[in-house]
């Protein structure tokens, strides 16, 4: 008899069909109207080929522990061990550093997309265990967004703009004129959601807005960045130089007298040092719709008609996350407000400008006014932390001097580092160098459902349930669904949930009380779901069915916040509605950043070329653009046939423009090989005339595999190749879209990724 039983991931909620303990089906979820085809998937889980099975160390690690000869990781053997030896050893590391060498030594800013259950999540479960053991160093913002946040926060207040609180897509369908889309607004990146989705959105909102005629531009060197129905002119931009644009908009509208003066006066600060730098007082260069096309490889007259229609209709500005992920990533998100803020449009129904648009799923819908169900870290009771994409920087350079957010700080000397959930050899940039920084600590422990690139370079590896073998709970602040995922299986070896693992660990640290709260799995999952449907009943007269109907039916539905539009009430009433900035109004102009004096982040809105973009390339290489792929998120289901369909030959697919290829004498399916100064990868060549010129698009999430010591990775990986600094000064996010590499035909006979990746593998496990 086929047991149904609910549950949800990343791309969505669905129900998996269950006979005799194996998964033979899933079915969408019956409110979802654009349901991802990952969702099926996800059934790879199951499969024991990648799994961690059992608890194991390192051989060399085993015999002598910390001062084992630590480049034997990912080439030594493993040992198995049991379960109690396993957390022994985990929790005598956390205790020999914290005595040693500080609390702050053991990195456990672990970061990670393993499951969207809001209950076994393993990074926030190790950040609690960590906290009540004395503290950790962790990590701030995140790897798809860091730059944008930071600058939102000083310039806006908050970084609801860019988290899903800015104007709805439902109100731009219905009150916007003009949609310029500065990167994308896709509904391949708008499968997935951090904390799962019950519904995907975004199709049916572009739709709205194709029928109702808005005039919408896609800024992007991709023009499959934005569904071909919508019907959108595509201007196809040099990757980096969005800044240019927006600037150059923003500088005709002021030089032709028509900026609003009037909002600019009542809603900003620091407006007439960014209209100086507009009409060129600084630098004797006005920044008009020609010297943006010079940078940009736009068209002049088409940017000068644009900024007049800006202030003509209705405008909506979008950007991207992505575009924040590179050299000065906090310009164009900064740029954007500074160009709907000179064309007066911010805190009117359908204008003004947002950020993040099918950057996840949720952003742009409506957004949950109640609580989002979640497990708390606990108070932190130390406060060490590091950018989270400056990982190798503070492995390699303990004790050196960073700034961020206007802070000096220095980075710790890193003896520990604990990974939960999670594939920093998938989204750390510059692999090669992340991998000489995995040399530097003493032990290195990972707990992960996937034998990943990260796991086989660990000393202790444990291995973790996925969410199929265990019960959990989805839900966030762009999911207007907490859903229920309930055990389809059971667990596959030795494999045991995060939560589990942790509080035997929290027990050998004498804080297991402390971590459970007296409670188990089910004890908490019901505990979480009731804190919310209390919250939305007593704050918000909103009625939520009981844990046992919620349960059962797999699903209720949270009060949302429909037709929402960002800054209404600010534009009305500044005075009572004030920001957090250090002016109370939207920060156009900065003393705060005048006073830091950053060359790399300036006191307004500015363009600073990059250090890799077309504009300064040598001849012959590309700009790489390595975004999400359709078939799977981040490393995750890589082997999965969602994913496997988007291969080639057994390789990601490069996109190229069909007169690159010709330069280089290559074909459509050929083998390809890209390489720069700090890597070479091997891919797939997919010619198309939807790449701009100059450009080579890469999708993230290829599991590395570097063949022996030639430093070729087999699988497509882009992150071999992308630049491992620092947006700015300021901001310190990941720059992995800041990028030049050549492309060439590879002529000999490359081996299958996959399979070479398996036997890898195969040569660590235990004999």
């Amino acid at each position: 008899m086929i047991r149904r039983v609910p549950h949800c991931s990343h791309w969505g909620a669905y129900t998996l069909l269950v006979d005799q303990g194996r998964i033979v089906g899933v079915e969408p979820f019956v409110h979802d109207p654009a349901p991802s085809p990952v969702i099926h998937s996800v059934t790879e889980w199951a499969n024991p080929d990648r799994r961690i099975l059992r608890p194991m160390v390192r051989e060399g690690w085993l015999a002598a522990g910390a001062q084992s000869d630590r480049r034997g990781r990912g080439s030594e053997r493993f040992v198995p061990v049991s379960w109690d030896e396993a957390t022994d050893l985990v929790a005598g590391e956390i205790r020999r550093v914290a005595r040693d060498h500080g609390n702050e030594a053991i990195f456990a800013g672990s970061y990670g997309w393993t499951s969207c259950g809001r209950f076994h999540h393993a990074s926030t479960l190790l950040k609690r265990m960590m906290n009540l053991a004395g503290g950790y160093t962790g990590h701030v913002d995140t790897y798809s967004i860091a730059a944008g946040p930071v600058i939102l926060r000083h310039t806006l207040g908050d970084e609801r703009a860019c988290g899903g609180q800015s104007n709805t897509l439902d109100t731009i369908a219905e009150h916007s004129e003009t949609l310029v889309i500065f990167g994308a607004m896709s509904p391949r990146t708008a499968q997935s959601e951090a904390g799962g989705i019950g519904g995907h959105h975004l199709d049916g909102y572009l739709r709205a807005i194709a029928a109702r005629g808005i005039r919408v531009i896609l800024v992007s060197p991709f023009r499959d960045d934005l569904p071909d129905w919508v019907g959108a002119e595509w201007w196809p931009i040099r990757p980096n130089t969005d800044t240019a644009l927006m600037l150059g908009l923003a500088g005709e509208i002021v030089l032709a007298g028509r900026h609003d003066a009037g909002f600019l006066d009542r809603c900003t600060s620091g407006s007439d040092q960014f209209l100086a730098y507009l009409r060129g007082a600084p630098d004797g260069q006005p920044k008009t719709a020609d010297w943006a096309a010079a940078i940009t490889g736009l068209d002049g007259h088409a940017i000068r008609a644009l900024a007049r229609r800006l202030v003509d209709t209705r405008s909506m500005i979008t950007a991207s996350w992505a575009l924040q992920r590179a050299h000065h990533g906090e310009q164009p998100f900064w740029a954007a407000i500074g160009m709907a803020a000179v064309a007066g449009q911010i805190g009117l129904p359908g204008g003004g400008m947002g950020f993040g648009y099918g950057s996840l799923g949720g952003v742009g819908a409506p957004f949950v006014t109640g609580r989002s169900p979640g497990m708390s870290q606990g108070p932190r009771p130390i406060s060490s932390f590091i950018p989270v994409a400056r990982i190798s920087d503070m492995l390699l350079n303990p004790g050196e001097r960073y700034t961020y957010e206007g802070q000096d700080r220095t980075y710790p000397d890193t003896r520990l580092v604990y990974w939960a959930g999670g594939n920093p050899f998938h989204h750390h940039q510059d692999l090669n160098r992340l991998a000489e920084a995995w040399t530097r600590p003493e032990t290195i422990i990972v707990q992960d459902p996937m034998f990943t690139a990260t796991a086989r370079r660990a000393d202790i590896v444990l291995p973790a349930t996925t969410s199929l073998e265990r019960n959990d709970l989805a839900g966030n602040k762009r999911s207007d669904f907490i859903l229920a995922m309930g055990k389809a299986i059971e667990p596959l070896g030795e494999a045991r949930s995060d939560f589990d693992i942790f509080n035997a660990i929290a027990g050998k640290l004498g804080v297991s009380d402390a971590f459970n709260e007296g409670r188990d799995e089910m004890g908490w999952v019901r505990h979480l779901y009731n804190e919310s449907r209390d919250y939305a009943a007593q704050q918000l007269a909103f009625d939520m069915p009981d844990f046992d109907t919620f349960w059962a039916q797999g699903y209720a539905a949270c009060p949302v916040q429909r037709n929402h539009t960002y800054l209404a009430d600010y534009r009305n009433d500044p005075d009572s509605h004030p920001l957090n900035t250090e002016s109370g109004r939207i920060v156009l102009g900065s003393d705060t950043l005048a006073r830091l004096g950053y060359a790399d982040c300036g006191a307004h809105p500015s363009w600073i070329a990059p250090a890799e973009w077309l504009g300064g390339a040598a001849p012959g290489e590309l700009h790489l653009i390595s975004h999400q792929p359709n078939g799977r998120l981040h490393s995750q289901l890589e082997t999965a046939p969602a994913s496997l369909a988007e291969k080639r030959a057994g390789r990601e697919q490069l996109r190229l423009n069909p007169a690159d290829a010709r330069l280089r004498a290559i074909e459509d399916g050929a083998t390809v090989r890209l390489w720069n100064a700090r890597g070479a990868c091997l891919a797939t060549a997919c010619l198309t005339d939807a790449v701009a010129r100059g450009v080579a698009v890469l999708p993230t999430g290829a599991w590395f595999t570097p063949l022996g010591n030639s430093g070729l990775d087999l699988s497509g990986n882009p992150n071999v190749l992308t630049l491992d600094i620092g947006t700015s000064a300021f901001g310190q996010g990941c720059s992995a879209h800041t990028c030049l590499i050549r492309v060439e035909p590879y002529g000999s006979e490359a081996p299958d990724a996959i399979d070479t990746y398996n036997h890898q593998l195969a040569e660590i496990m235990p004999v």
